[in-house]
């Protein structure tokens, strides 16, 4: 497929996170943003899948989930 080059102008802290990101994947920034591009002509506006919908919310947002698991996992392991 035929390329064409593209400038794009962001604020250098966001093109330094994504060319780390890239290096740490292995892929060259121009594939990530490719990578990035296809998944959205593929999947524009997915929606989440109904078990997680379903679950969501299941929680009270007051509930400190993180503590709760830590506990019961020095529970289980006494």
């Amino acid at each position: 497929m035929p390329t064409r080059k593209l400038t794009v102008r962001l604020p250098v802290d966001e093109i330094e996170f994504a060319k780390s990101y890239a290096s740490s994947q292995g892929i060259t920034l121009t594939e990530l943003i490719d990578r990035y591009f296809k998944q959205l002509r593929f999947s524009p506006n997915e929606e989440l899948h109904p078990d997680i919908l379903r679950f969501s919310g299941i929680i009270p947002s007051d509930v400190e989930s993180r503590n709760d698991y830590l506990n019961a996992i020095e529970e289980k392991h006494r």
